[in-house]
């Protein structure tokens, strides 16, 4: 069993579908079909994004060191991620407002989305698993700029007990050297996992800069009325005409 970061029991395997992802990211359908290249999803948990793409054209090559757990256990634990994130909505409901002021969040019916994402996940993984390969940031199994889109969610600002600031530098630069020139990151959230913002973020976008990484933080509206907070990277001496699967203007 790989023995990184993104393999820590307290990781949780989620199992968002496509329109979740293009929501927190802000990306659209069409955006993704027209991309030259591949999109890496890392870390991609149980989530449906790969198998749902594949329709689009697109094709998505998802990183999770949970995929070296045999599949019983990698479902156990998405199954555990949903529950605790049945909890979560419970104890705290201000964080997940509804996307229609006159009708209230629906938990359930927001984790069914995540059920119909985990089950498209277990048939592509078994039916396609070299889309599926266990690895963990800050070291990743690819060549120099393979990918034209690379995401990142819920994981390296998220887990600051894992990835402290020089991780979270590591990781954040390994992303951009598998992502293909013209192409660029994107990472979310920017807050841990009880919704504090990251307080050193100015400084490792300095730091980033510094190895020739340019950053920008996109904001990103949402129907329920909030802005979301994606971080965008990309190789500052590459950066050439921009092909952005973005459905916002910079």
């Amino acid at each position: 069993m790989i023995t990184a970061p993104g393999a820590d029991p307290d990781v949780l395997v989620t199992s968002r579908p496509l329109d979740e992802y293009c929501a927190l990211f802000g990306l659209t359908r069409a955006g993704l079909a027209a991309l030259p290249g591949p999109l890496l999803d890392c870390p991609g948990g149980a989530a449906g994004l790969a198998a749902e793409a594949r329709e689009l054209g697109c094709r998505v090559i998802a990183v999770d060191p949970a995929y070296a757990l045999p599949p019983p256990e990698l479902t156990a634990r998405a199954l555990a991620a949903r529950a605790a994130m049945a909890v979560a909505m419970a104890a705290r409901p201000q964080l997940y407002p509804s996307s229609r002021p006159d009708r209230p969040f629906r938990p359930e019916r927001y984790l069914r989305s995540w059920d119909r994402a985990r089950r498209l996940f277990t048939a592509d993984a078994a039916a396609h698993p070299q889309r599926y390969l266990a690895a963990a940031l800050p070291r990743l199994p690819f060549a120099d700029g393979v990918f034209a889109l690379t995401l990142s969610s819920h994981l390296i600002f998220a887990y600051p007990e894992l990835f402290d600031p020089e991780r979270q530098l590591a990781a954040l630069a390994e992303l951009v050297r598998v992502t293909a020139e013209g192409g660029e990151v994107r990472v979310q959230p920017l807050n841990d996992g009880r919704g504090r913002r990251c307080t050193h973020l100015d400084r490792l976008r300095y730091a980033l800069g510094e190895r020739r990484i340019a950053s920008e933080v996109l904001r990103v509206p949402h129907r329920d009325g909030r802005t979301r907070r994606v971080l965008v990277l990309r190789a500052a001496d590459r950066r050439g005409p921009r092909r952005s699967a973005n459905c916002n203007s910079h």
